[in-house]
């Protein structure tokens, strides 16, 4: 087991879950010897204390011995926070945070959707909330494993606009010497995450209400122009709030959505599929809404929210109370 060292600079990152992607981009901070301490809850934490921070990965293994600290434990000593939780644990979250606070730490989400930032600078003010995008595939395996399934993991950090203090590059920084991890500090960070979100509701829905992988809608009649009108849809909403973005730009939302051999599927579909919670609220549900101030006729989109919202009624009953036919 790898032994990390603290001494690589005075920065302290506070990166709040060890899933996949916190256990991934922190896991990878740490082994580059940055000052990162992970909050957890009570049995994950046993889990790291008895294993250590896994990580199975082409990029290069690692099991490292890693800071942890529990939400009532925390001491407000970070300059950053790295928050990596579902979208629809925000709340949850930002109780957990507060012990950690200063008044000069800077808050860097990577969650789903758009809602989560409105919520950040009403609570704590744009200087000190980073717009974050990550693009990962991997998985947090019962045994407490990181298993990630490529060589290529990217985050992008940046201020929300050119007024607020330059505090994204710095926290980038201390990714120089991360491997398995392509890390940027950018000038148009809503508007990559505008794109994120443009994409991955359109797999969400898509896969969601099909039940299917995007080569099979793809190979379905009719499905390849069904997920045309649902992209062009979210571009109008896009557009709209003033994020203009190509179906063909840097993001490869062309490639990613229409590979007619792709077994890519949403993580939410997989989450149903396994009976658990979703982000239908945040990667769906606020879509919607923000398609009907924009005037944006969706109606894919509507059928899809509903259809994920069905599931949740069905899982509040509980599977075992269903009515069978």
């Amino acid at each position: 087991m790898q032994i990390m060292g603290d001494d690589m600079t005075k920065m302290r990152v506070l990166v709040l879950g060890a899933g996949a992607v916190g256990g991934y981009f922190g896991g990878r901070l740490a082994q580059a010897g940055c000052d990162v301490t992970f909050m957890v809850r009570a049995g994950r934490q046993k889990m790291i204390e008895r294993d250590g921070l896994e990580i199975e990965s082409s990029a290069g293994n690692a099991n490292l011995q890693i800071k942890t600290v529990l939400s009532d434990d925390a001491k407000p000593d970070y300059d950053y926070i790295l928050m990596t939780p579902k979208a629809y644990d925000l709340e949850d979250s930002l109780n957990s945070i507060k012990p950690a606070l200063s008044d000069s730490t800077i808050i860097i989400p990577v969650l789903n959707g758009m809602a989560h930032i409105d919520r950040l600078n009403e609570l704590f003010g744009r200087d000190r909330v980073l717009g974050g995008v990550v693009v990962i595939q991997a998985v947090l395996l019962p045994s407490g494993v990181i298993k990630h399934f490529n060589k290529d993991a990217v985050i992008m950090i940046g201020e929300q606009d050119h007024l607020q203090p330059k505090t994204a590059k710095p926290f980038i920084d201390l990714f120089q010497n991360a491997i398995g991890v392509r890390a940027s500090a950018v000038d148009d960070i809503k508007h990559r995450m505008w794109a994120k979100w443009v994409r991955l509701s359109a797999l969400a829905g898509m896969t969601c209400l099909m039940r299917a992988n995007v080569g099979e809608i793809n190979r379905a009649p009719g499905g390849r122009d069904a997920i045309k009108r649902f992209l062009a849809a979210n571009l109008q909403i896009a557009s709209y709030y003033g994020y203009e973005i190509s179906d063909d730009n840097a993001c490869g939302i062309g490639d990613f959505l229409f590979g007619e051999n792709s077994t890519t599927t949403a993580s939410m579909l997989r989450d149903i599929e396994y009976g658990g919670r979703i982000e239908s609220e945040q990667i769906l549900g606020d879509l919607l809404r923000r398609a009907k101030i924009a005037n944006v006729d969706h109606p894919i989109l509507e059928l899809a929210y509903i259809h994920v919202k069905a599931y949740e009624e069905r899982m509040k009953c509980g599977r075992d109370q269903q009515i069978r036919t």
